[in-house]
């Protein structure tokens, strides 16, 4: 064996001598595994506490014969499947909804949502509190028309419970044909009874932005010309499309911005600090990830600051979350920007897409995001300077009390 090894460091790359060597102990310990179970020490592998315990993987192979040999189902279960579940207890096991394993389909999925168009009913879901939400409907989807919030419980999908569902879980599930329909067992905050929502599939396009100069006589705004930008996603369009909306602002010479990141449940932190450049000055920090090993990395304002002279405030809500909180947290520590609506959602840490030999992938949790104030934003969130919140009966009657308040804190800047 030692001599393989010496031939095989001489052939390969060091990537696939862990490979080969993984997988052949891998498949030949599982026959060995089971016919002797025993206690094996891995020595310079780096997932192992070498001062702590030993790993005992033969009661990994017991169980996997166990279960192949005598439940009611073994003898049709795919080695495939149980080693992808076997992948998913090791993600579950550090309790952190952020971190997922992704089987190859899963993975497409998750590049389809990430590249902005997908299939289902366009609202983003996450976990909080061990209970499946719904962070954010997305802008002009199926989930919005049928009165979906951020915050929302998801109790059911088609009548099935969702306790102990993983998110990847309840994206396939809520998934299907376009023209089809899903139920969502909904429980929301002021509701005294759960609720069935049924909604029907759609091909969906996540909008990126919007801008509209805000009406002057029906908003009381005097001779003033306030700008009103929504920002819907972080998706690779939105620097290109931001940088459109604001030379119309710049060009018109609008008096104020309200920047609104309600239900913008975020994207990639390159664009945040793309988008944070037009209001802050080269170098400024935006945000900085922590490491586990102590290892810091700032990310900086690297723009004009071109709007950084013009009031500005900005509109968020249970469903503004991950760079929509770093965008948001940084402009009020670096700039003293009013924030207006709802405590966001509080996704603070940050994943990376590792992928795997077949294709597969896991969302790993590697670092936190700290704020320039120092502020964590992972389950806390950002508490707004003014509270306001949308009532029920608001939202019938399309009233916009947040907006309304965004624009009495500008106009009194102005």
């Amino acid at each position: 064996m030692q001599s393989w090894l010496k031939l095989a460091k001489r052939i390969l790359p060091p990537a696939i001598i862990l490979t080969v060597v993984f997988g052949t102990a891998f498949y030949g310990g599982y026959q060995i595994g089971i016919a002797s179970p025993r206690t094996i020490v891995l020595e310079n592998i780096t997932n192992t506490d070498a001062d702590k315990k030993t790993v005992d993987f033969g009661i990994f192979w017991e169980a996997w014969d166990l279960l192949k040999r005598e439940h009611l189902k073994g003898a049709q279960a795919e080695d495939q499947e149980f080693l992808y579940g076997a992948i998913r207890g090791l993600t579950n096991s550090l309790k952190d909804p952020n971190t997922i394993f992704l089987p190859p389909e899963d993975s497409k999925k998750f590049e389809e949502d990430v590249n902005g168009r997908f299939g289902g009913i366009g609202a983003e879901i996450g976990i909080r509190n061990n209970q499946l939400v719904i962070i954010a409907p997305l802008k002009n989807t199926p989930a919005e028309r049928a009165g979906l919030k951020a915050g929302d419980k998801i109790l059911a999908i088609d009548g099935k419970g969702t306790e102990g569902l993983e998110v990847s879980e309840a994206v396939q599930k809520i998934r299907g044909e376009e023209g089809t329909d899903v139920v969502l067992t909904i429980l929301r905050e002021n509701w005294d009874a759960a609720k069935d929502i049924k909604i029907t599939r759609a091909k969906i396009e996540i909008p990126t932005i919007e801008s509209k100069i805000l009406d002057q006589e029906a908003l009381t705004l005097g001779n003033k010309e306030i700008a009103h930008i929504s920002l819907f996603a972080f998706n690779q369009n939105a620097p290109l499309a931001f940088y459109k909306e604001v030379l119309k602002v710049l060009l018109g010479r609008a008096d104020g911005i309200v920047l609104d990141l309600r239900n913008n449940p975020g994207g990639f932190l390159e664009v945040a600090a793309n988008l944070s450049g037009w209001f802050l000055d080269k170098g400024a920090v935006i945000v900085t990830e922590k490491f586990r090993d102590g290892r810091e990395i700032v990310f900086r304002a690297n723009g004009n600051g071109a709007l950084k002279n013009i009031p500005t405030v900005i509109l968020v809500n249970k469903g503004s979350a991950s760079a929509s909180e770093i965008l948001a947290g940084a402009l009020r520590a670096q700039l003293g920007i009013k924030l207006i609506g709802e405590k966001t959602f509080g996704k603070g840490t940050v994943q990376e897409l590792r992928e795997l030999s077949d294709g597969s992938k896991i969302k790993l949790t590697i670092a936190n995001w700290v704020l320039p104030d120092g502020a964590i934003i992972e389950e806390k969130g950002l508490t707004p300077d003014y509270e306001v919140k949308i009532s029920e009966e608001d939202a019938e009657k399309k009233k916009d009390p947040q907006l309304e308040k965004a624009i009495e804190v500008l106009l009194e800047q102005l």
